[in-house]
């Protein structure tokens, strides 16, 4: 579960002291848009946050959350669009799963919670769990209602179980006009961006995402201002033959777990071959060429290959067509 489209919304809501209603998915059958732990933010004014179906679902949700909000009585939502005429509750959706959503007020009443917690967990890159209460017949533990995910669920009480996931922290080492699109597609995805250059002039703030952190350092020193531990992935991309054996170097002694190196074959073997023995230590998280083959020329169309590998390599995926593996599967 990710954040990073609902807080937008929320901070604005709570500002403004309207209410919200969080809305979870808590069971799926078959094939749905989003899977359990999935969640959207609707505001009293019907603006909504996340997605939980292409489009499907997100008005009839709407509907139900109204009465959420007006009343503060957490229901749960069940839509089964596997019927042949695809017609279920008038929505036409086009789908093939089943879905419960549990419905939660988020206002003042509720303390903002649990959303004033996991924002705060988000914001700090802090992994936490979250119940909610999705059936009960005990009146101290009302349906949609949130409690600490260690507390021993009471006789009477189901909870369901949604993590709170630090976003990926991405290291580019290199600010030049390629690190840019990078950047930006990367925020998108709501991950946190480091950017490290020697060149001032490559650090500018509006050349990139806001809260994008920037490093002024000559790549030999990067370990002493750079804890390479806290990145999921790191792209060294400065152009810069001996700034990048530098970086390459450090990035051998770290556990960083995905490393991409711009640039064509030869330009990688001459940095391995330069890098000796260390360059062993970088087999099996070492990506060069960096990207996946899309036919990328501009510097928008790299950025992409390379956030998508990045993406997958961190998902445990390869990055083959949808298509591809499907026709394998029915063989």
């Amino acid at each position: 579960m990710t954040l990073h489209r609902l807080l937008p919304l929320y901070d604005r809501a709570r500002l403004a002291n309207e209410p919200l209603v969080l809305a979870t998915v808590v069971r799926t059958g078959g094939s749905t848009y989003a899977k359990p732990g999935a969640q959207m933010l609707i505001a009293s004014d019907g603006e909504y946050a996340g997605l939980l179906s292409g489009g499907c679902l997100e008005g009839d949700l709407r509907e139900h959350a109204r009465d959420v909000a007006a009343t503060g009585k957490g229901r749960i939502v069940s839509y089964d669009l596997r019927s042949s005429t695809d017609q279920l509750f008038g929505l036409g959706a086009g789908c093939e799963g089943a879905m419960d959503i549990l419905l939660s007020r988020v206002s003042a009443p509720e303390a903002w919670q649990p959303l004033a917690d996991m924002a705060e967990s988000f914001r700090n890159a802090q992994s936490r769990d979250f119940a909610f209460v999705i059936a009960s017949s005990d009146p101290a533990y009302p349906l949609g209602s949130s409690l600490p995910a260690r507390v021993q669920a009471p006789s009477g009480v189901e909870l369901f179980v949604a993590t709170v996931a630090p976003p990926p922290h991405l290291l580019l080492l290199g600010g030049g006009p390629d690190a840019r699109p990078v950047a930006t597609l990367a925020a998108f995805l709501g991950w946190r961006i480091t950017v490290v250059d020697h060149r001032a002039a490559y650090l500018g703030p509006e050349r990139f995402p806001a809260d994008t952190r920037l490093f002024e350092v000559a790549a030999a020193d990067i370990t002493g201002t750079i804890k390479l531990a806290d990145f999921s992935a790191a792209i060294v991309m400065s152009h810069h033959l001996d700034a990048d054996l530098h970086y390459l170097r450090a990035l051998a002694a770290s556990s960083v777990p995905y490393v991409g190196l711009l640039g064509p074959a030869a330009r990688r073997e001459h940095l391995l071959e330069s890098l000796g023995g260390d360059a062993t230590r970088l087999q099996g998280r070492l990506r060069a060429p960096v990207g996946l083959d899309i036919g990328g020329r501009t510097p928008e169309s790299i950025a992409l290959s390379i956030v998508s590998e990045v993406h997958a390599a961190l998902t445990g995926h390869t990055g083959r067509p949808f298509s591809e593996m499907m026709m394998r599967a029915l063989v």
